[in-house]
């Protein structure tokens, strides 16, 4: 089967050369079915001398139980599980069900998984074999794939077979290209073209096997046929099979010599999979009945357990002798396990069975599985079993969601509760189950089938909590999938259906809708009518929770003004900070990470940089200890929001690093990203244009919303620091008419400095009129700092010089440095004019160095040009030692001088020891260092 494959035995040889060296090597083998994949790995498997080699091949018919491909992987190696981390630990017991324990999160079982196999590795090499991988259960796949991106010092080799999706229908209608077909289940498989959000093995590197060359084909089909070939009948036979091997050599055993010889009854209407598949039937179709069944049994059980098999055939009154023509046949190989030659055999005598053969072996196979050890098996055999409706079978299978649930597979908990609504005879418990089951799709990620489960819900007899859930889940689908504008809408729809049966979550949902009408740059969505909708939702907690103020907030912000809303605000900010963090009613589903998001951006609107810096530290820490590394990505972008604001340019960078990790990891959605407002204050023009026409054109050209109100205010940044008002100011209109929560208060003193320098006076005095009612409300020294640098602005003489003033004293008493130092800057440009030159190099100096220190290129420009027009000349930034560094390596240089080990760096960071030590190496050489003592000693800014 590698005839003509030295290119690809060359590329695994390599990657197998580098893991011995401790340069681990990650490769997704791609192509259609039966074009070498798995002669490929065998080929890895067969060369790794040295090495450990671990198989998980996927198995169809296991898609649907959480982790059992990992554990094919992970189970030898469980002897190492005492080195991992107490959650580490636990978490990946609960998933394999060796401890009970709560529902791990999925990225701390990455974690452990990552953990694991970088334990292995350091005892000998490790190579990790996953065949057939677009059939490996979810949880799995994803775990496995978040290890192959993290890898890079270990001792370790992971190749992933990934077979091509099937054709689309009308093109290339074959069955076995990773398509699904089982008796009551969904399909679903996975890409091997790397395209789509549904394959996790997207973006690795990747080995794509084309058919073989026209010598080669000729080369593989001469070994399988030793008879006579018509010339012809051979040419069109290396056509159609398209250099695909297993073709070509399974010819002579599913095609006789009369047919080879003139070409008769060739199947040349069959794609290339479909016809595999079809010569392993033609194969199986003259064996004794006994045989058969024995074939469908083995392929309905997925384990390989050869005592399963024999129990299963017992009830079947198959005896021992059935094996022997499987065997001969080459079709099944029964030893300490049960192996078919190619995962194609199995599908081909699966999909070749009658329906009531595939029931009565499925039927089987439950009665030969303990109830007690695997009832989850158990049951989905006999799932699988039943024609038409069964209440009994759908309960069981109600209460295995629940246990996959437990182990965390949400995955898992969708299919069982999907199999149950088909098995459910009365409607009414069909539709709640088809509720359940909707649930858990969108849990899983998959929007479309939740939908489709939703669709099957809200047609039956829903009770009114039921029809409540219902709206509330369609709403929330559409959020996740960006796919209806009219969120908010469907979100006050919901509101109104829960506020008779549940007045605390109503208000919660209201709250959401508002908060939604902000993100996606809608209108608050008939604020009024959300008003009402919570006002027959009261009364609220007493003493009110804090949903209950932000959302009375929130709406008399809309109502009745900024001014009027931030007492409840302010007090909405306590209560948070004196809550004790449990998650909100119970839930194990980011409710913290929930209000500490809204409160983030609550501390902006109302210029509460204290707050703001606790609120953004806090939700990191909670989601680090915690380990919910779902809410890591969105902790982490607040957190460089703040760092940004405050001048930390540098470490605003690492944070966003970090956080883009963890989104691209997790499939988290996109985060409005910093990058664009980093880049306004780097002064990097061309980039900032360029994110802010994306952002602009992802909008439809609205321009609103959170994501388009950031873009607008960076753009304005921007201009103002490389001195071009009248972009600054076009920038700045939009966040300033919109009145969008956190951006509007922030584009204020860019639209004021912009209006004063284009002579829009007028303009100005309008939006200072607004900032300083605002800033007054807040009371804060950065709002009231703010408020005292733009009267400046619009002011002359001795009012003038009092405002500068007292801009530099109360900003000097905040965290806002870059604010700071541009009231530096205005103070020093009014003084140039004021022919005060002494004075003026004074502020310029102190503006340019805070600004240059921090890499506010754009500004800092702007200040040495001010400088030299008063005769002074700007200090020159001596390079310090993290500018040689990446933003990932500098944070690593950080974590390290502090103390910390670099196991303990690779918990924080979720990457293995190894290759903190690599990076380590790499720092070490460009800081011209040799040990983490003089780390320490360096100043790392």
């Amino acid at each position: 089967m590698l005839v003509g494959r030295s290119t690809e035995r060359k590329a695994i040889e390599r990657l197998l050369a580098a893991a011995r060296t401790g340069r681990s090597g990650v490769l997704v083998v791609c192509g259609e079915a039966g074009i070498g994949k798995t002669s490929l790995l065998e080929h890895a498997g067969d060369v790794a001398s040295g090495f450990r080699v671990e198989r998980a091949p996927g198995v169809e018919s296991e898609m649907e139980f959480a982790f059992s491909g990992l554990h094919q992987v992970c189970a030898p190696l469980l002897d190492r599980l005492g080195a991992l981390p107490p959650p580490q630990r636990t978490a990946l017991g609960v998933a394999f069900g060796l401890c009970e324990g709560e529902p791990p999160d999925r990225f701390l079982v990455a974690l452990a998984t990552l953990g694991l196999l970088a334990e292995a590795a350091e005892e000998r090499p490790l190579l990790c074999l996953m065949d057939d991988a677009q059939w490996l259960d979810t949880e799995s796949a994803q775990t496995l794939a978040f290890v192959a991106r993290r890898v890079r010092a270990e001792r370790l080799g992971l190749l992933f077979a990934l077979r091509d999706p099937a054709p689309a229908p009308g093109r290339d209608s074959g069955s076995g290209s990773g398509s699904r077909s089982r008796s009551g289940s969904g399909s679903r498989s996975r890409s091997g073209s790397g395209s789509g959000d549904a394959c996790p093995f997207a973006g690795l590197p990747k080995l794509r096997l084309a058919g073989l060359g026209a010598a080669d084909a000729r080369q593989v089909l001469a070994t399988a046929v030793r008879t006579p070939m018509d010339q012809r009948v051979r040419d069109q036979v290396i056509a159609e099979a398209r250099g695909n091997p297993l073709v070509l050599a399974e010819l002579p055993l599913s095609a006789g010599p009369e047919k080879l010889a003139g070409g008769f009854g060739l199947p040349h209407e069959l794609s290339v999979p479909r016809r595999i598949e079809e010569s392993f039937r033609r194969r199986s179709r003259d064996l004794p009945a006994g045989t058969r069944l024995l074939l469908l049994v083995a392929a309905a059980e997925p384990l390989g357990d050869t005592a399963l098999l024999w129990d299963a055939a017992a009830h079947l009154g198959i005896d021992a002798d059935a094996a022997a023509g499987a065997q001969t046949a080459g079709l099944l190989e029964v030893g300490t396990r049960v192996r078919f030659p190619h995962p194609l055999v199995r599908s081909a005598v699966y999909r070749a069975a009658e329906p009531s053969d595939r029931r009565r072996a499925h039927y089987a196979l439950a009665m030969a599985t303990d109830p007690r050890t695997e009832p989850d098996r158990r049951v989905w055999h006999r799932a699988q079993a039943t024609l038409g409706a069964d209440e009994t079978i759908a309960a069981e299978l109600e209460r295995s969601a629940g246990r996959a649930r437990a182990r965390g597979g949400p995955a898992a908990a969708a299919a069982f509760l999907e199999r149950a609504v088909m098995l459910t005879p009365g409607p009414g418990d069909r539709a709640r189950r088809a509720l359940s089951a909707a649930h858990a799709k969108h849990t899983a990620g998959a929007p479309s089938a939740a939908l489709e489960l939703l669709t099957v819900a809200e047609a039956g007899p829903l009770p009114a909590l039921g029809r409540a859930r219902a709206k509330l889940l369609g709403a929330q689908i559409a959020f996740h999938a960006l796919r209806n504008h009219d969120v908010p809408g469907m979100l006050l729809d919901a509101a109104k259906e829960f506020a008779p049966l549940d007045a605390s979550l109503a208000r919660d949902i209201c709250l959401q809708a508002l908060e939604s009408s902000h993100l996606r740059g809608t209108s608050p969505h008939g604020v009024l009518e959300v008003a009402a909708v919570a006002r027959a939702a009261s009364p609220p907690s007493t003493p009110p929770h804090v949903v209950d103020l932000f959302l009375d907030g929130l709406v008399v912000r809309a109502t009745s003004g900024h001014e009027a809303c931030v007492p409840l605000l302010q007090r909405a900010l306590t209560s948070l900070d004196d809550r004790d963090h449990e998650p909100h009613r119970g839930e194990r589903d980011g409710g913290d990470s929930r209000w500490l998001l809204l409160a983030s951006r609550v501390a902006t609107a109302l210029w509460d940089d204290e707050a703001l810096h606790t609120i953004a530290t806090r939700h990191v820490r909670l989601a680090r200890e915690s380990g919910a590394l779902a809410a890591l990505p969105s902790a982490l972008h607040c957190l460089a929001a703040v760092v940004l604001l405050t001048g930390e340019l540098t470490r605003a960078a690492e944070l966003g690093t970090e956080a883009a990790a963890y989104t691209r990891v997790t499939d988290a959605s996109p985060l409005p990203s910093n990058d664009i407002l980093l880049a306004a204050w780097r002064g990097r023009q061309t980039a900032v244009e360029e994110m802010h026409a994306a952002v602009v054109d992802a909008t439809d050209g609205q321009g609103e919303g959170t994501a388009a109100g950031l873009a607008h205010y960076s753009l304005a940044v921007l201009h103002n620091g490389l001195g071009n008002y009248t972009a600054a100011l076009a920038a700045a209109m939009p966040p300033y008419e919109f009145d969008e929560l956190v951006h509007s208060n922030l584009a204020l003193p860019e639209l004021i400095e912009a209006a004063v320098r284009c002579g829009r006076p007028e303009l100005a005095a309008g939006a200072l009129h607004t900032l300083s009612s605002r800033a007054r409300a807040s009371g804060t020294e950065w709002a009231l700092g703010l408020a005292a640098r733009s009267r400046a602005l619009t002011s002359s003489g001795p009012a003038a010089e009092e405002s500068y003033l007292e801009a530099i004293e109360r900003l000097g008493r905040c965290r806002m440095a870059l604010d700071l130092a541009r009231a530096h800057l205005v103070h020093g440009e009014w003084l140039r004019r004021e022919r005060r030159p002494q004075e003026a190099r004074e502020h310029l100096r102190t503006a340019h160095r805070m600004l240059s220190d921090r890499g506010a290129a754009g500004f800092a420009a702007r200040a040495a040009r001010e400088l030299r027009a008063t005769g002074g000349q700007p200090h020159q930034r001596t390079a310090g030692p993290a500018d040689a560094l990446t933003a990932h390596e500098l944070h690593i240089a950080r974590l390290v001088a502090t103390g910390a080990t670099s196991k303990e760096v690779a918990v924080r960071l979720f990457l293995s020891p190894r290759t903190i030590d690599a990076h380590l190496r790499t720092i070490f050489r460009k800081l011209d260092i040799t040990s983490r003592r003089q780390l320490r000693g360096l100043l790392l800014t």
